[in-house]
């Protein structure tokens, strides 16, 4: 859908509540797109997301009414507070970041509030940019993992697989736990105990004298990955029968290609154009075989971008947290000048 019609499309009556609504109408700051559509990763029949930032009234401001957010499901809509909005963006929350670096003219809607965010969007950026992304990143290629093991795989290659995942943890484990030796526990596969089973995850355990609240922890994260393979909520699983799997892979890698721009470059780049024709071949199924389940080299490719994000995080000029002091002076001024507009 091109920018026209979507301008059109907002002032259909489905939208009214952007006019009707008591926290926005005239309270509205800043209205762009959200979605594949800001992404530039959008097919014919695409959902238009919209994403927006609203001033407070001062109730919100001085009283006892706070307003956070709107969520209208029916339209793919979501406006933020400005407070609220504030909190999410000095953690380079990636939902909303993502709001700061659209295309100029994907912002459907800006007024001097608007505006001075958009010029002051270097405030929000950190290194927790790291951290963030990573968070989402993963919690996508889990959803993915989870569903192709549970669907897609016999159960003995389900047991391997959530074995695999397992020793992957385990690598970092010597960073993490107190004279942890790699190879201090060992996984393997045999013959099944479990009636239900053919197969079975076995361990061997090599620890001695050593502190039962890190093996605690040890045990709980390996507990966590089995409980995780088994717990798919019905929200995802609805999403991958309706064959998205390669549309999350592909937001996967945006995810991590976002972020490498933000400390390489220090800006967002909502709208991946150089990533453009990579990013629909992901959605097109690159990193996907013909049974549905994931090809090898999906991790190869992410371990190459995880291994930058790590070179750039030492040589980064981006701060290790955000200007929370200039931040907080902005949103100070800009609810001053909400509260001189409703008086």
């Amino acid at each position: 859908m091109e920018i026209e019609e979507i301008k059109n499309l907002i002032k259909q009556p489905e939208y009214d509540f952007l006019r009707t609504n008591e926290h926005l109408g005239n309270n509205i700051c800043l209205l762009t797109l959200g979605g594949s559509h800001a992404y530039g990763t959008n097919v014919e029949g695409s959902d238009v997301d919209i994403r927006g930032i609203a001033s407070l009234k001062p109730e919100n401001i001085l009283g006892t009414t706070p307003f956070e957010q709107l969520v209208e499901n029916n339209t793919d809509t979501t406006i933020y507070g400005l407070t609220k909005i504030f909190q999410l963006l000095l953690n380079v929350n990636p939902n909303t970041i993502e709001i700061l670096g659209c295309k100029p003219e994907h912002y459907l809607f800006t007024n001097e509030i608007g505006n001075l965010i958009l010029l002051n969007k270097h405030l929000f950026l950190s290194k927790k940019c790291i951290g963030a992304f990573a968070g989402y990143a993963g919690a996508q290629l889990s959803r993915l993992e989870n569903y192709v093991c549970r669907e897609k795989l016999a159960q003995p290659q389900q047991e391997e697989h959530i074995k695999t995942s397992i020793e992957n943890a385990m690598r970092h484990w010597d960073e993490k736990y107190a004279k942890f030796e790699n190879g201090s526990i060992k996984l393997f596969i045999d013959k099944a105990v479990n009636p239900d089973m053919e197969t079975e995850m076995f361990v061997d355990v090599d620890l001695k004298h050593y502190p039962l609240r890190d093996y605690k922890t040890m045990w709980a994260e390996m507990n966590e990955i089995v409980k995780t393979y088994k717990n798919i909520g019905a929200r995802n699983s609805k999403a991958m029968e309706h064959n998205k799997l390669n549309k999350h892979i592909m937001h996967l890698f945006r995810l991590y290609l976002m972020c490498i721009d933000i400390l390489e470059k220090e800006e967002i780049n909502t709208y991946r154009e150089k990533d453009h024709d990579y990013l629909m071949a992901i959605r097109n199924g690159y990193y996907m075989n013909e049974d549905g389940t994931i090809k090898p080299e999906l991790y190869k490719e992410l371990d190459l971008l995880k291994s930058k994000m790590k070179d750039l995080e030492r040589t980064t000029k981006l701060p290790e947290k955000p200007y929370y002091k200039d931040a907080e002076k902005l949103l100070i001024r800009l609810n001053k000048m909400s509260l001189e507009k409703n008086n």
